[in-house]
C-alpha cells in the first residue's frame, strides 16, 4: 500500500463514523499530512454540522499551524464548492494555503461534480484523483446511487428457515433470527434513512420498526397500504413517532402519520421511489413480507439483498421466502445458529 493509500484508508476509517448521522450528505474523512506525519484529521459527524475539512483543519495544533502550507490534504470525496449548510470547504482550503489536496472520488452531486476540484487547481493547488476510488464510491453507495440513480439505495432483507419458509402456515409468528442477528438487524436500521413493510406484515407482526437495540437513529416508518386497511390501533400509528402510509385513498396529515397517496394507473412501487428522492429519503431497508419484498425483485428495484438463515429450523409447510436470481454474493457469515448471506444485485 502506497502513503497516498495508506492515508486514504484512514479517511475512509473516519468517514464510517457518520454511518446513520450525515445522510442525506455523504460520509466523508480527511486527514493532514506533513512529512509522514499526521496533524490533524476529522470527518462529518452530523447532517449540518461543519464538514470533514472543517473539523480536520480546526484539530491541527496551535504550533502545527505554520506547516499547513507544505502538507497535504487528503480527503475521501470531491470538497464542495458550494454553499449548503455550510461555507465551501474547497474555498476553505485554499485560504488555509494548503498546496496539495489528495482526492478518493469526485462528488456526483450536480453542485459540486468537478467545481471543487477545479475550484483548488484554479488556485494552484496540486490535485490528485482517484486513490482508493473504489473504496471511496463503495463508502457511499447509498449518496451515489440517490444522485446517479434517482432514487433511494435499496437493500431487501429477510428471514428465513433451513427450508425456505419465512412464515409459519398458521398464524403463529415464527421466531427465525436469534438474538445477537436480531441486534445486528437493529445496527442495520440505524445505517439507512428508512425502513418499508406491507401491510400484512404490519398487520400480523404489529411491528414498531424502530432501532432500539443499538445506539444510532431510528430509521423513518414506512408501511405501504393501498386500501387503508390498518387499524389506528398498531404501534405504528399509537407510539407518536414519524411514518409514512403510502396508500391509494389519500394524501393527508395526522399528528406523526403522513399519508401520501399513489395513483393505481402506474406502477406503484417507482412512485413511492420517486417520493422518496422527492423528500431526500437516500436509502431504504424494505424488511417484508415476502410479496413486497417479490415485487422489489421482479421489478429490478434492488441494490442490496440480506438473507438470514436459521439452520437449525425447518417447518414443513409455511410462506416460502421470496426468489432472486440476478445477485453476486460478496460476504457470508455465521453467528450461533443463524448465516447470513449479503448479494449484491448483478444488473
Amino acid at each position: 500500500m502506497s502513503n497516498h493509500e495508506q492515508y486514504m484508508a484512514r479517511c475512509i476509517e473516519l468517514a464510517s463514523k457518520g454511518a446513520g448521522f450525515v445522510a442525506p450528505n455523504p460520509m466523508v474523512g480527511a486527514v493532514l499530512v506533513h512529512a509522514g506525519r499526521i496533524i490533524g484529521e476529522g470527518y462529518h459527524r452530523q447532517y449540518g454540522g461543519p464538514h470533514a475539512e472543517v473539523n480536520c483543519f480546526n484539530a491541527v495544533a496551535a504550533e502545527d499551524e505554520a506547516l499547513l502550507p507544505e502538507s497535504a490534504l487528503y480527503v475521501s470525496l470531491e470538497p464542495c464548492a458550494h454553499f449548503g449548510k455550510t461555507p465551501p470547504c474547497a474555498d476553505l482550503i485554499v485560504r488555509k494555503g494548503v498546496q496539495k489536496v489528495v482526492i478518493g472520488c469526485r462528488d456526483p452531486f450536480e453542485s459540486v461534480n468537478g467545481k471543487g476540484i477545479e475550484r483548488l487547481r484554479d488556485a494552484g493547488i496540486d490535485v490528485v484523483e482517484g486513490v482508493l476510488e473504489k473504496e471511496c464510491i463503495k463508502l457511499n453507495k447509498r449518496f451515489f446511487t440517490f444522485h446517479q440513480q434517482q432514487r433511494p439505495y435499496i437493500i431487501l432483507k429477510w428471514a428465513q428457515t433451513a427450508d425456505g419458509k419465512i412464515a409459519a402456515a398458521s398464524a403463529d409468528r415464527l421466531l427465525i433470527s436469534n438474538a445477537v442477528v436480531n441486534t445486528l438487524v437493529h445496527r442495520w436500521r440505524s445505517e439507512e434513512a428508512a425502513i418499508l413493510v406491507g401491510a400484512n406484515t404490519a398487520l400480523l407482526d404489529d411491528p414498531m420498526l424502530n432501532n432500539r437495540l443499538w445506539t444510532g437513529p431510528s430509521p423513518l416508518r414506512m408501511v405501504l397500504d393501498m386500501h387503508l386497511r390498518l387499524p389506528k390501533s398498531l404501534q405504528l400509528f399509537t407510539d407518536g413517532h414519524p411514518v409514512v402510509v403510502y396508500n391509494g385513498q389519500q394524501t393527508a396529515t395526522e399528528g406523526a402519520v403522513t399519508y401520501q397517496q399513489l395513483t393505481t394507473d402506474r406502477p406503484i412501487l417507482p412512485q413511492l421511489l420517486e417520493h422518496c428522492y422527492q423528500n431526500r429519503i437516500q436509502s431504504i431497508l424494505v424488511e417484508g413480507g415476502a410479496q413486497l419484498l417479490q415485487s422489489f425483485i421482479a421489478e429490478g428495484l434492488y441494490d442490496e439483498i440480506r438473507i438470514i438463515t436459521n439452520t437449525d429450523l425447518a417447518i414443513g409447510e409455511g410462506l416460502a421466502a421470496p426468489v432472486a436470481s440476478e445477485m453476486i454474493l460478496y460476504k457470508e457469515e455465521l453467528i450461533l445458529n443463524n448465516r447470513i448471506q449479503y448479494y449484491y444485485a448483478n444488473q
